[in-house]
């Protein structure tokens, strides 16, 4: 048989079966495509909105704010100690109960607002930590972490970072298009600039707000003194994104290391934890006196 004569007969027999059956009066049941059949997606859920954490302390609003923000959380343990026990500690346990020690010790100053980032064991993203001191339009961020070492156990000490210089134009630029040219930085509106006037003008407030975070640091260091240990050269800069709101002061608090075992004592005692929250809380309120000082 040629192909060609093939396809005829492969096109017509469809053909001649139905016609034959349609001629004895019967019918074909065609199944429903579809009927029993069901395609199902799962589809990710649209992030709402921030929710943003409660304040407490003074209810006049002109009060400065401080934004504290406890370090991992959730399924993000951070960096983990292990003592001579074998007892482990990880960082987000340690980050959370300084945070609370010091809203403690802020809430007895009388004078100044505070917010925790979270509250209990969760996991945050990293850019809606700055985001929320943003929104409630904080005067102070400070991120609270701790360090390991590895098996180098011998090293210890806290430290305060700042965002460096070479992260604030990335990171102005990024800010200036996410605000679509309607920004507020530090009481300035922009609007109706270029997309290069609007990074310019938010690189000029952010430089003021490093300088800020730069002072707080060190008034942190100074207050510190003495009281805690602190590694050599303890005032230091990075690209971190944690610290790239451009309006909001900010630092991030290097409580220690968890692998150093005098470091892992104070961490994780109520009376060490208490050494830090009362060292940040009189520079807090120092920052802010002298910031008072300033504007009046």
């Amino acid at each position: 048989m040629s192909l060609r004569a093939f396809i005829l007969l492969m096109l017509g027999l469809p053909l001649v079966v139905l016609g034959s059956v349609a001629a004895l009066g019967q019918r074909i049941i065609l199944p429903e495509w579809g009927r029993d059949y069901v395609l199902r997606f799962v589809l990710e859920a649209p992030a709402g909105p921030l929710v943003l954490p409660g304040v407490a302390g003074p209810k006049d609003p002109s009060r400065p704010l401080v934004v504290i923000d406890a370090g991992h959380g959730g399924r993000d343990p951070g960096a983990v100690g292990t003592d001579e026990a074998g007892a482990r500690f990880a960082e987000k346990d340690i980050t959370l109960a300084i945070a609370k020690a010091l809203r403690a010790e802020l809430l007895k100053i009388g004078t100044i607002r505070v917010a925790l980032t979270r509250e209990d064991d969760r996991i945050l993203a990293l850019a809606d930590r700055p985001e929320m001191a943003r929104q409630l339009g904080a005067d102070l961020f400070i991120s609270i972490h701790a360090d390991s070492a590895g098996d180098a156990d011998g090293v210890g000490g806290a430290s305060v970072y700042t965002l460096s210089n070479e992260a604030s134009s990335e990171a102005a630029a990024r800010f200036a298009a996410r605000e679509n040219n309607a920004d507020r930085v530090n009481g300035l509106v922009v609007t109706g600039e270029s997309a290069v006037v609007s990074t310019i003008l938010v690189e000029l407030a952010q430089q003021r707000t490093q300088d800020d975070a730069a002072i707080f640091a060190s008034v942190v260091l100074r207050e510190g003194a003495g009281v805690l240990p602190f590694v050599t050269q303890p005032k230091r800069s990075a690209a971190l994104a944690v610290l790239r709101a451009p309006d909001v002061p900010s630092v991030l608090f290097e409580s220690g290391f968890v692998t150093n075992d005098a470091d892992r004592a104070r961490l994780t005692t109520p009376e060490g934890r208490q050494a830090y929250a009362a060292v940040l809380a009189r520079a807090i309120r120092i920052y802010f006196a002298r910031r008072a000082g300033e504007e009046g």
